[in-house]
């Protein structure tokens, strides 16, 4: 389970890489009843947690993930999204920009500030967002009619792309569905450029969308949260 070398240079080249059967299906079930307890669709704060920082933690050293996360690296956002008949949606093609901090910082490069569920966002400089690395945990099956992600791969090596760049890149480039079974994982850049439509079927798709970075900021920037 362990990824090969083969696979850590598909990682680099494409911006993703799937890992199957990482949890086991008993894993998920008793994964969707702690969710079930606590949290609500779409919340950005799981990782206040002490069950999600735990599990945070014990991804980042699973066998599977080890070599492609730094271990240095701590987890600094955890979402839960949850896909079905009752919750659908559609998302374009878009790069992950923002991420989660402490505080507000007075400096010129930074932009792009927000709150959502009561968490301080910024758009990171480049050099941030060129480190951190998305891991979705998938809870239940995925299949075409589940609204899968829609990726670019080899899309992330372009930077912070212009929209006018993802149009062109949309209509020239590969894509790839994420399909899942209950404990697969995709890794992947959040500079990946990522687009789902929505769920034509009758089923769930539930995903706990980690995010991994470096302890320390430059910029001044702490993070929210440090698992």
């Amino acid at each position: 389970m362990i990824p090969s070398e083969t696979a850590l240079d598909a990682f680099a080249k494409d911006g993703l890489i799937v890992l199957r059967d990482v949890l086991t299906v008993a894993d998920c079930r008793s994964l969707s009843s702690q969710i079930e307890q606590t949290e609500s669709v779409g919340n950005r704060r799981l990782l206040g947690t002490s069950w999600c920082a735990g599990l945070a933690q014990e991804l980042q050293r699973h066998p599977a993930l080890a070599r492609l996360i730094p271990a240095d690296y701590v987890a600094v956002q955890c979402t839960y999204f949850e896909k079905s008949p009752a919750q659908n949606w559609l998302v374009a093609f878009h790069q992950d920009l923002s991420i989660p901090v402490l505080r507000r910082v007075d400096d010129a490069s930074l932009g792009g500030w927000s709150e959502k569920d009561g968490t301080l966002f910024v758009q990171a400089p480049i050099d941030i967002l060129q480190q951190m690395i998305a891991v979705r945990l998938h809870l239940d099956p995925c299949g075409r009619e589940d609204g899968p992600l829609r990726v670019i791969p080899g899309s992330h090596r372009y930077g912070r792309v212009m929209p006018s760049v993802i149009a062109e890149l949309r209509n020239a480039g590969e894509q790839r569905e994420c399909l899942a079974n209950e404990g697969t994982i995709w890794l992947m850049s959040p500079l990946l450029l990522h687009a789902s439509s929505k769920a034509n079927g009758t089923g769930r798709r539930r995903v706990l969308h980690f995010v991994y970075g470096p302890r320390s900021l430059t910029h001044g920037l702490q993070w929210k949260y440090a698992a």
